[in-house]
């Protein structure tokens, strides 16, 4: 039997511009443990689905009002359809896809030190100067509403083999935060890194 507590996955997310160094955010994120699981199982039984494959940009997860206060929804980690609020935006992070359109910056990482119990996968995305494509020219935006404010992203696993739109992959972390957004005056970079760590001295970490 397995002791409930005993058994933990965390996220950890950085959304950063690589190139002046300003950090716009830096928190946990919440996890959906029933569909990592599944994920999980899938993966490790080799059923050729259950790889994180799309990081999911979104802007339904907060709201501000006219005095500036910021309301969150909570985060979507119940039911195996969740998904994010109001996704806008998607980018493959698989740098094994051939849909992977710059595996240099959009990747996976394993990271795992020898005699530890647990180990990390990095993912990186890179929204680079020119993308979204619709974006505007300076983040200088009043509305926090707009397509490319991003409040809300996500990690999606594949569920069906074939798969090619994010809204039909399966939602494994979901996190919340302040409106930034994305435009074309500068690069944001997203380090979403998902600890797994196993049973054996797990108050050790």
């Amino acid at each position: 039997m397995i002791t409930p507590g005993l058994a933990r996955i965390e996220g950890f997310v950085k959304i950063h511009d690589p190139k002046s160094g300003e950090v716009f955010v830096d928190k946990k994120n919440a996890i959906h443990y029933e569909n990592i699981s599944i994920s999980m199982a899938e993966t490790l039984s080799n059923r050729d689905v259950g790889w994180i494959y799309w990081m999911a940009f979104g802007n339904g997860g907060s709201s501000v009002d006219p005095t500036g206060v910021i309301t969150y929804l909570p985060p979507n980690t119940t039911g195996q359809n969740a998904t994010l609020y109001n996704e806008t935006y998607a980018k493959v992070v698989d740098d094994n896809s051939a849909a992977d359109t710059d595996p240099t910056t959009n990747k996976m990482t394993v990271l795992h030190t020898s005699g530890t119990v647990y180990t990390d996968i990095l993912v990186t995305c890179l929204l680079d100067y020119g993308e979204p494509p619709t974006q505007q020219a300076f983040d200088n935006s009043t509305n926090f509403n707009g397509e490319f404010v991003f409040d809300e992203l996500g990690l999606k696993t594949i569920k069906t083999a074939g798969e090619t739109a994010s809204v039909d992959c399966r939602l494994i972390t979901h996190v919340i935060f302040h409106p930034v957004q994305k435009s074309l005056n500068r690069q944001i970079q997203i380090d979403y890194t998902l600890r797994i760590q196993t049973l054996s001295n797990i108050n050790a970490v």
